[in-house]
């Protein structure tokens, strides 16, 4: 899994984004009830994290990230959270059990994972049956594709239409998926079904709005 931009480090790390992060939690999860063991992935310094942790106090919390950079300043907010902890991982190679997770996270991560249809299954892999994947990013538009040239962090990002049969393919429900910024962004919340021997049934259609 390829590493943030220098340019992205720096701002992941800085006390603003941490500001950011509080009002954020609300919009990501679209009012998502997060409880139980909790993974986010790729959770750079953990500032998604630490709000999360605050407005979650119950919940047991590990976020992650391939930067051993970004891990050891994740460890650092999170010195004095008791239910949270940081480890180095990738996300297309998650380093935990199947069905260890009751929800798993990702902000504005994904596109940053060339091989992000793998992300996916990963997450629907840690999942327990009747867990949520929940979270946002970026879909592919012009804007974006020059933002991430200037900075020239890897990316691919994620074309419209292409997320939800990824879900699917990994056996992962859409519940909702919400296109924001005029379509620039996408967020998401899919569910692992209880009964896991195939795909989710066709006819719960997802609900998809701007």
């Amino acid at each position: 899994m390829p590493k943030m931009s220098a340019l992205e480090a720096s701002f992941c790390c800085s006390a603003p984004w941490g500001l950011v992060a509080r009002r954020m939690i609300p919009w990501a999860t679209q009012g998502f009830p997060v409880t139980g063991d909790v993974l986010e992935i790729g959770g750079g310094s953990a500032a998604m994290a630490a709000a999360l942790a605050r407005s979650h106090p119950r919940v047991r919390l590990t976020t992650t990230d391939a930067d051993p950079v970004m891990v050891e300043a994740a460890q650092q907010r999170l010195a004095e959270v008791p239910l949270a902890q940081a480890r180095q991982a990738d996300a297309t190679r998650l380093p935990f059990e199947d069905a260890s997770f009751d929800t798993v996270l990702s902000f504005l991560m994904l596109h940053h994972v060339i091989e992000w249809e793998r992300t996916v299954t990963e997450v629907a892999r840690v999942l327990r049956p009747g867990g949520a994947f929940v979270g946002y990013d970026l879909l592919a538009s012009r804007a974006a594709t020059w933002v991430h040239r200037a900075d020239r962090s890897p990316h691919r990002l994620i074309e419209p239409g292409a997320f939800e049969p990824a879900l699917r393919q990994a056996s992962l429900e859409p519940v909702h998926l919400r296109d924001s910024f005029g379509g620039r962004v996408l967020r998401f919340i899919a569910q692992k079904p209880t009964n896991t021997q195939g795909p989710p049934d066709n006819d719960n259609a997802s609900r998809r709005t701007r």
